[in-house]
């Protein structure tokens, strides 16, 4: 599959975009409209009409249902087509994508035992298969990037050994001013963390049929990356939200939350709205400033809210003291949503309102969190176990976890 090929796709998903963001604007506008009818009811006859009521409700879902399309076209535009022209000249590079097409197509494995035995790896021992190009290994990444919302916002490392270790300080840097001639104090010794990021194995197993393989037209390469892309990127977003670290990455909401009051190095700082499972019933908004607040100025310059939709859903209504929504629809196409001019990202692991819950966090997550993937994604072809379809085992390693507890604060619904 060339560029060319993939043109007439591309603009027909930037028009498609391009429909979908005039109908969420046109949504929007209906259901803010719809939205001051049912506040002038609640001031007028002190009790919201439930016409009113049920009409909100089959709006958020339809803006739901058109945010979810922007996000979808805007992923299908933005995916770049693989076989870039670098990638051809590079006589190994290509000596590998040619023998790694045999192996998936054919079974033949005599070509990447080769590559493997001049690269000094083992072969398909006790690593389970063979390592992909870098092009499918590069394509699979750039799709995480763009449909993981955790990952889309944190600091990316690549790592070649199985566990990543970086020295913190938890105190900051000693430093301090001396005038140009002056004697230099000794500073205060820092106090360090030694935190550690183990990379865990993700797998996923397409399964093709002979007949698909054998169809010299289709790009096996793009064909890996888009069947495994849904399923890596559903297990990452749940793991980097609420992951227990136990052969997984851990989830920035299972370290330990304390009051933001009380706050210290390895815990969470969370706010309390104040009622138990819901937002105040007066000035519900107040509770995200003082969240927005909560964060030092330093990490407020990158911020971001994360929640899922059921929470976008509640906050949609909120109003500012001069009757402005905080919440305020994609600036163009393409472009996330805001509250309270920061980005909002939706990942839909964040827990629902509900009692004790922690439902939105906010913060500078590019300092706050740490995604570590393993260079190499490995595949083992299995024509086996599930005739007359053909496995390929696929995986790849990834860690996860937070690396500045300053940096990400949340919002706890409880008294």
């Amino acid at each position: 599959m060339t560029h060319l090929d993939n043109a007439p796709e591309t603009k027909a998903a930037g028009a498609d975009l391009t429909l979908a963001y005039e109908d969420l604007r046109y949504t929007l506008e209906s259901y803010r409209a719809a939205n001051e009818e049912r506040l002038a009811g609640i001031e007028s006859r002190q009790g919201a009409d439930p016409l009113t009521e049920e009409k909100l409700v089959r709006m958020d879902a339809a803006l739901d249902d058109t945010m979810r399309r922007i996000d979808r076209l805007t992923l299908e535009r933005a995916r770049p087509a693989l076989g870039h022209e670098g990638h051809a000249r590079d006589p190994l590079v290509a000596e590998h994508k040619a023998a790694f097409a045999a192996y998936v197509r054919s079974g033949e494995a005599g070509g990447l035992k080769r590559l493997e035995a001049k690269a000094l790896s083992a072969g398909s021992g006790p690593d389970g298969g063979y390592l992909a190009p870098s092009t499918v290994e590069g394509e699979i990444l750039r799709r995480l990037a763009a449909v993981s919302p955790i990952r889309s916002l944190a600091t990316v490392r690549t790592i070649s050994s199985g566990t990543y270790k970086k020295a913190f300080s938890t105190t900051g840097p000693a430093s301090g001013w001396v005038a140009e001639a002056a004697a230099r104090p000794q500073t205060g010794s820092p106090t360090l963390a030694e935190l550690s990021f183990p990379a865990m194995e993700l797998y996923a197993m397409p399964a093709a049929t002979q007949t698909l393989l054998d169809d010299a037209i289709v790009n096996i390469d793009q064909w890996i990356a888009e069947e495994v892309e849904s399923v890596f990127a559903e297990q990452e977003g749940a793991a980097f939200v609420n992951g227990d670290g136990i052969d997984k990455p851990k989830g920035f909401l299972a370290y330990p939350t304390v009051a933001e009051a009380s706050w210290s190095w390895g815990n969470i700082g969370v706010l309390n709205t104040g009622v138990a499972g819901a937002f105040p019933a007066s000035n519900p908004s107040d509770t995200l400033v003082d969240l927005v607040y909560a964060l030092k100025a330093g990490y407020r310059q990158n911020a971001a809210f994360v929640m899922n939709r059921k929470t976008q859903a509640a906050i949609r209504k909120f109003k500012d003291s001069t009757g402005s929504y905080l919440w305020q629809p994609p600036a163009s196409a393409g472009a996330p949503a805001t509250l309270l001019g920061f980005p909002l990202v939706e990942a839909e692991d964040m827990p629902n309102i509900a009692n004790n819950a922690v439902s939105i966090a906010f913060g500078d997550f590019r300092r706050g969190y740490l995604v570590v993937d393993r260079a190499g994604v490995r595949i083992l072809r299995d024509p086996y176990s599930a005739k007359p379809y053909v496995l390929f085992y696929t995986t790849k390693r990834v860690g996860g976890g937070v690396q500045d507890f300053a940096a990400i604060k949340g919002l706890k619904f409880a008294v």
